[in-house]
């Protein structure tokens, strides 16, 4: 049985409620999320086997975490309880034409202050068919980018499949350093990216190109140039999306493997519930449909744009649907009836 490993920093969420905005606020929603968390939490939901790697404070936050982990399936084995800090992220729900908003607490967090060698990566993997890992760390701080680049080349190394969502953060990258920096010697052993094309070449440190994703001809020579970057590379998958407002989005989706574009319908998603958490729900299931038996790339790709429209519809950073809840919007049943 496949196992899917994930690493990155779990936040405690503090978000408004009712849409209100932070000046209106005399209390918040406590909840947790971060976005490899996310990924494990729907894939343990597919019925897959899910192991999430960090480093949580050893506090009553910290061990709340851990029991959230629990609660949703996902394996925690390999939590380091360490550190001075859980990390913290508010945030401001929009509605309309006002868009959300996110406020970082999370400077000196115990994976803020992770360092290389921490974490023995080689029992962690043993027994690891996937290595899943994100832009975010690297983002947090040096130190957290040479422990996360640690874990993917031993990844590598061991022969296991690597995925990436690029998840580009302005408000993280403070340390002095800038993607372009950091990203290309991590970028270089992936295995399947998910991204905009521009942002792949804004942290690859090559020049914009500004895609047109209706011109599936001219789409192949745009991804061609990431894959020469990346020479571990076999799938680009990006998530199209087109927003109306804070209430209203379009979704859609590209993959690419080296030869042929495959593209999903978008879909029109109102009202929104929480966007939060919706581009790793497509990464969740991006990752369950490229292991799925047997294997068909179109599915895979509409099984993940199903699931990154499920997700505006749950409030939290999870995707909690079911294989069956996104079977039936594959199969076109968006009406939203009563199931009896």
């Amino acid at each position: 049985m496949e196992k899917i490993v994930t690493f990155g920093e779990i936040l405690l969420r503090l978000s408004t409620e009712r849409h209100l905005r932070f000046s209106q606020s005399e209390s918040y929603k406590a909840t947790y999320g971060g976005g490899e968390f996310n990924v494990a939490v729907s894939l343990a939901n597919y019925g897959m086997n899910t192991e999430y790697v960090t480093r949580l404070p050893d506090n009553e936050l910290g061990i709340c975490a851990v029991k959230e982990m629990r609660k949703l399936n996902v394996g925690n084995q390999n939590v380091l309880l360490d550190g001075e800090r859980i990390g913290i992220y508010f945030l401001e729900t929009g509605a309309g034409t006002r868009a959300s908003n996110i406020v970082y607490d999370r400077a000196h967090s115990a994976m803020a202050t992770l360092q290389k060698g921490m974490f023995n990566w080689r029992e962690i993997l043993k027994d690891a068919t996937w290595f899943h890992w994100s832009g975010i760390t690297p983002a947090l701080s040096a130190s957290a980018a040479e422990a996360c680049l640690e874990a993917i080349e031993i990844a590598h190394e061991m022969g296991i499949t690597i995925s990436t969502d690029l998840n580009y953060r302005s408000k993280l990258w403070k340390y002095g350093k800038a993607p372009k920096e950091i990203m290309p010697k991590m970028l270089q052993y992936s295995n399947i990216i998910l991204g905009d094309i521009d942002t792949a070449n804004f942290m690859l440190g090559t020049p914009d190109v500004n895609p047109n994703y209706d011109d599936l001809e001219a789409l192949p020579a745009l991804y061609d140039k990431l894959f020469k970057v990346c020479p571990n590379l076999k799938y680009a998958a990006t998530t199209l999306r087109y927003s109306i407002s804070a209430s209203h989005q379009r979704i859609g989706g590209i993959l690419y493997d080296g030869e042929t574009v495959y593209k999903a319908s978008v879909q029109d998603v109102t009202p929104v519930v929480d966007r939060v958490g919706s581009g790793d729900a497509f990464m969740g299931g991006l990752i369950y449909g490229l292991n799925e038996k047997p294997f068909d790339k179109q599915r895979a790709l509409n099984f993940s744009v199903a699931a990154c429209c499920l997700k505006h519809t749950i409030s939290g950073d999870y995707n909690l649907v079911t294989k069956a809840e996104i079977e039936k919007l594959i199969e076109g049943d968006f009406s939203g009836k009563v199931s009896r």
